[in-house]
């Protein structure tokens, strides 16, 4: 589990299936008000605080992007409190925990991360130019490298193998390829695996 913190009432949090499994859950007991996904939840917000600061105190929206073969990304934002409903306690009566969740579940099945550094990127290209012949884009966004990988340009046998190597490399994201061509730059529009290898070396 890896937690992020975005702003001041917004975090991110990386789960791994593993982090599932070891809870026996699978991923489409997301959907679902459990017992075991309200303790991973408790778990998750007990982590973000601890690492964080995070305060889950209050209302939280719940966005959960499902990765194919990566895990999910978990986006918990913070809302205030209503004060109208709250307003006949004294402070000491507010409840302690008050997640009145609006979980948004969202599925994608598309390949997508982001590299801090050019160098870097031009080194997981060559890892993968064996696996990856005619696919990938490139885009520069929030001053990220972001690579953004289609799953019906590649084989699926692969997608495995190309996680693996994505994963050293970058850091897998929840951006969609829509924010991506309204509020990024595309710096390579097709094959940016092939080409960023064609015109940069390896470096030794």
């Amino acid at each position: 589990m890896k937690i992020e913190r975005l702003s001041p009432d917004k975090i991110r949090i990386f789960l791994t299936f593993d982090d599932l499994s070891e809870r026996g859950i699978q991923k489409e007991d997301m959907w679902q008000e459990i017992p075991k996904v309200h303790d991973l939840f408790t778990d998750m917000m007990d982590q973000a605080y601890n690492e964080v600061g995070f305060d889950a105190t209050g209302p939280l929206a719940v966005e959960v992007f499902a990765l194919p073969a990566q895990g999910m990304v978990v986006i918990v934002t913070r809302g205030k409190y209503d004060q109208h409903q709250y307003a006949s306690m004294g402070e000491d009566e507010i409840p302690e925990e008050v997640y009145e969740m609006e979980v948004t579940l969202e599925q994608s099945d598309s390949i997508v991360y982001a590299f801090n550094d050019f160098e870097v990127l031009i080194e997981a290209a060559h890892v993968l130019r064996g696996n990856i012949t005619e696919a990938g884009k490139l885009y520069n966004y929030k001053d990220k490298w972001i690579l953004y990988l289609d799953p019906e340009d590649l084989d699926e046998s692969k997608h495995p193998s190309l996680i693996a190597v994505l994963a050293e490399f970058g850091e897998s994201i929840s951006t969609t390829e829509a924010v991506l061509e309204e509020y990024g730059k595309i710096i390579i529009p097709v094959d940016a695996i092939q080409v960023i290898c064609h015109y940069f070396s390896r470096q030794q």
